[in-house]
């Protein structure tokens, strides 16, 4: 299965849980997003050719990451851009999750552990926006 979350027309996060499952290539991203997340199922046998990626200038203004949930359980609260609170998804081993937009916080619900891919070079803290967590009488899980 494939979750979108939106705020109105504006993708926040893609979920694809563990039980997906289709054939051939599937990306769940525009062209025009600058981190691309796909899926493939392919046959024993089947080839990729050999490739190599052209060097191609690109400009990334808003860092998107995805996240592997290797172990564990995981609470996901999804923001608006102007950090008010949308809601929550609870993502568990195998899952995976483009963060495409808005803000996000998290809450280990179990000992986890997540493995992190985003676009780089990393600038510190002049690369996020800190803000106050919503309450936990406010989480609305979907």
């Amino acid at each position: 299965m494939v979750e979108r979350i939106l705020e109105n027309e504006t993708l926040i996060a893609v979920i694809i849980r563990i039980d997906y499952n289709n054939p051939g290539i599937a990306f769940f991203t525009p062209d025009n997003f600058s981190q691309q997340l796909g899926y493939m199922n392919r046959p024993k046998g089947y080839i990729i050719e050999p490739h190599r990626h052209n060097l191609v200038a690109r400009e990334v203004v808003q860092t998107q990451e995805v996240l592997f949930v290797k172990s564990g359980k995981v609470r996901v609260d999804f923001y608006s851009d102007t950090q008010q609170y949308l809601e929550s998804r609870i993502l568990v081993k195998g899952d995976v999750i483009l963060l495409a937009g808005g803000g996000h916080g998290f809450e280990m619900l179990e000992s986890s552990e997540m493995i992190e891919v985003k676009q780089g070079p990393y600038i510190g803290e002049k690369d996020k926006v800190r803000f106050e967590p919503t309450t936990i009488s406010n989480v609305v899980i979907k």
